[in-house]
């Protein structure tokens, strides 16, 4: 790629406008934050040093050299009379980097006379001229400004002046501007970029500032008067943005400290087929959103995954945000035992370490619930959670709670994670090494809490099967049962240990088909009366019982509420019962029965754990908070227990659970749930669905009527605004359509309710009316698939 080309410009790069680039040996300027970013000026006569000595008359006045990984191009000065030159000289430079210090460049700003770019490369090392890898070089008294390789040269056959020039003030803020550059970028090390004055195609000026990790090239536009601020907003007008991954990927790599998410990265970089792209494309044309669930994503490299880098910033900006709020105390943090669970809360502790608060680390992977006991228990201002409960295997998660043991809800979520986005370069941010593993003084406590939540003396014979699902909760929750009387359980022995691939499961969430027919088929081996199966960190709770000649019935999650509320009902538990608004209205009819109060909540259990005055509270997807005293959240191990002394008490009187579901039933009405999930690949299908619903509503679901539509997006008086509707029906029906919040799915939540008749021609009513249930749901099911497209 050898060989020179000179072209000749227009005076001072179009318009007869000259630009100084200032004295050689001035002072350095310094940009203030929050400063106006200066447009600098270009090459100027009295700025260019004279030519070597011995270069002849002929010889160019070379004031700076442009590195990238490939070529190496001098940016010459003027020739007499006026004209502008640039001459480039573009060489493949395999020393451009220097082999020790992979993130430094070798660079000079003089080309001697005669020199080849491989000697002038050589030169500079030896000269011990290394500079700090952040930019480029355009003249001896201007420093780096960013990667080198960050910056793509003018393309081949243009003939425009790139004059790109920046100030550095220890990688702090800088301006840099590209005159009659086309397709020119530059960049922050923080990941802003101020880019002024670009030249677009058609002749007209146009300049953008970059916001933060974005990078655009100025395509074409007029005349945007834009404030050069480069610590704060987005101000582009006229401007088409084209994203670079290729650019962002190479940012990325340098300041990741996974080696694994390296070689990931540049073994991607180095593909150049159609899948690498897409997935660059994946991995850097967004970002993981941190919102009330915090962050859930899948690992791998780039601001679209779960990592290191992604991870070290969000807990950077949780500890800003504690700070900013005057939050007081130490930081809990807990891991499950999936990929890179401990790594990303060791590197949680040393960052909330070294922001200034005290670090507590969690003996082991431990289940979620204990982190939320952790919290109170321990008067800390936050915990952390790192888990992506019952995800699939190449998944994790960042969940936030604050001193009140609960998850954050806005706007503590925007809150944070304005923060996050302000943090800097990640080699800036302060580790500490002030972190305190925690002893088993803290597990001992939250198991002495959660066994006294059942009556001493209690019957106590059961036989039940346990499977942890290959997480973390099996030692704990055998440790429970037996402390609070029970015989050891039957444990799944292929899903008795941790492992985060989850062999023997498609998904290791216990509503998923199949999940749990290892534990079932343990139970028939050794006849136990009871399955119950946590999921991989242990918050929710699954029961299967066995129904006379038909095998195992797995329960739904609304009845496992019901029939937890209703021991908490008969223990004479007063206070708030609450439910989300996709379970079952059954536990408002029982609460109301019994003289409680009822309330509905958002989905969540950072709704539902915020209810004032809870006595009890769970969600329809196997969450239950039956100690609020304790934990504020859905908590497996304890609900798992309750279900077990139930199962015992029942079993003295030669009864099921299915006995209780029954008798409720008569009382209440026999409500029955059921639910359409769908997966969708195409994301944007999802707002396209619920758009359908608002736009077109059924009238009719399943032969009952549609009586109303609540937009849950307008909010209510007891319900803050979120994506859902819900529709009313006919004889107390109802659906719920809402976005998954953790999964690309679109939820819909079905319930319909028959009355119990006793008849003398029917000596089995509740059967008879789950039939009619089932067919009604069924039919509504049919119905809004059609409506909704689905």
């Amino acid at each position: 790629m050898g060989g020179a080309r000179r072209v000749v410009g227009r005076d001072a790069a179009g318009g007869g406008r000259r630009s100084g680039l200032g004295r050689p040996g001035a002072p350095r300027r310094r940009l203030r934050r929050a400063a106006r970013v200066p447009v600098l000026r270009g090459l100027a006569r009295s700025g260019v040093p004279g030519p070597p000595r011995g270069a002849g008359d002929d010889a160019v006045q070379p004031v700076g050299v442009v590195v990238d990984e490939q070529h190496v191009g001098v940016v010459a000065g003027e020739e007499p009379g006026g004209d502008r030159v640039v001459e480039e000289r573009h060489q493949r430079v395999p020393v451009a980097r220097d082999v020790e210090q992979p993130d430094r460049l070798v660079v000079d700003a003089q080309l001697q006379p005669g020199e080849r770019l491989e000697q002038l490369l050589e030169r500079s090392r030896a000269a011990g001229q290394h500079h700090e890898a952040v930019g480029l070089v355009h003249h001896p008294q201007l420093a780096l400004v960013h990667r080198a390789d960050d910056v793509q040269l003018a393309q081949p056959g243009v003939a425009d002046l790139l004059v790109l020039q920046a100030l550095r003030d220890d990688a702090d803020d800088l301006g840099a501007r590209v005159e009659r550059g086309v397709g020119q970028r530059a960049h922050r090390p923080d990941g802003r970029a101020a880019v002024h004055q670009a030249e677009a195609a058609g002749g007209e000026p146009a300049r953008e500032v970059l916001g933060r990790g974005d990078v655009r090239r100025v395509v074409a536009g007029a005349g945007a008067e834009v404030d050069a601020d480069p610590l704060h907003g987005l101000h582009v007008s006229n401007v088409r943005e084209v994203s670079d991954v290729q650019t962002r990927a190479r940012h990325w790599l340098a300041e990741d400290p996974d080696p694994a998410t390296r070689e990931e990265l540049e073994t991607l970089l180095a593909r150049e087929d159609d899948e690498a792209a897409a997935e660059l494309a994946d991995r850097f044309g967004a970002s993981l959103e941190f919102g009330t669930a915090g962050l859930r994503g899948r690992l791998g490299a780039g601001p679209n995954r779960m990592n290191r880098v992604v991870v070290q910033r969000a807990a950077a900006g949780l500890a800003a945000y504690l700070r900013d709020t005057g939050a007081d105390g130490p930081v809990v943090i807990g891991y499950d035992a999936r990929h890179n669970s401990e790594v990303f809360a060791r590197d949680t502790a040393a960052v909330v370490s070294g922001a200034g608060f005290p670090a507590l680390l969690l003996p082991r992977p431990l289940p979620t619930p204990v982190l939320a006991f952790a919290i109170r228990d321990l008067g800390c201002a936050a915990g952390v959670m790192v888990t992506a409960s019952h995800n699939p295997p190449q998944d994790n998660g960042y969940k936030v709670y604050l001193g009140d043991g609960s998850q954050i809800v806005p706007p503590a979520d925007a809150g944070i994670a304005e923060r996050i986005e302000a943090v800097g370069p990640l080699a800036d941010l302060p580790r500490g090494e002030d972190v305190t593993v925690l002893g088993e003084d803290v597990l001992e406590r939250y198991e002495e809490a959660v066994t006294g939540l059942v009556t001493p003396g209690g019957p106590r014979e059961l036989s039940v099967v346990y499977t942890p699902m290959h997480g973390v909760g099996g030692d704990l929750a055998a440790r429970v049962l037996q402390r609070a009387g029970f015989a050891a359980p039957h444990v799944v022995v292929r899903q008795a240990e941790p492992d985060p691939d989850f062999p023997t499961v498609a998904f290791p969430n216990p509503e998923e088909p199949g999940a749990m027919d290892l534990a079932l088929e343990l139970a028939a081996e050794v006849g136990a009366d009871l399955v119950v199966a946590n999921d991989p960190d242990a918050d929710r709770c699954a029961v299967a019982v066995p129904v006379e000649g038909q095998g195992w019935r797995v329960l739904r999650g609304d009845e496992v509420g019901a029939l937890l509320a209703h021991h908490r009902l008969h223990s004479g538990v007063e206070g708030v019962y609450a439910a989300s608004i996709v379970s079952s209205s059954l536990l408002g009819r029982m609460a109301e029965a019994a003289g409680q109060r009822h309330a509905e909540t958002l989905t969540g259990f950072k709704w539902i754990g915020r209810v004032e005055d809870l006595a009890f509270g769970y969600e329809e997807a196997l969450g239950y908070c039956v100690d609020p005293a304790h934990v504020r959240d859905k908590d497996g191990v304890s609900a798992m227990l309750l279900v077990c002394e139930m199962a015992a008490g029942l079993k003295t009187r030669g009864e099921t659970l299915l006995d209780v579901l029954d008798r409720l039933a008569t009382q209440h009405g026999l409500h029955a749930t059921d639910q359409l999930s769908v997966r969708f690949d195409d994301l944007a299908q999802i707002p396209a669905t619920m758009q359908r619903l608002r736009t077109q509503p059924p009238t009719s679901l399943g032969g009952l009527g549609v009586l109303g539509v609540d937009d849950l997006a307008e909010g209510s008086a007891d319900l803050p605004p979120t994506d859902g509707l819900r529709f009313r029906l006919d004889a107390g029906a109802r659906v719920v359509v809402r976005p998954s919040g953790t999964e690309p799915k679109v939820k819909c939540y079905l319930e319909v309710v028959v009355p119990v008749e006793h008849t003398d021609a029917d000596d089995q009513p509740v059967a008879a009316a789950r039939i009619v249930a089932a067919q009604r749901l069924d039919a509504v099911k049919a119905d809004l698939k059609a409506a909704a497209g689905l």
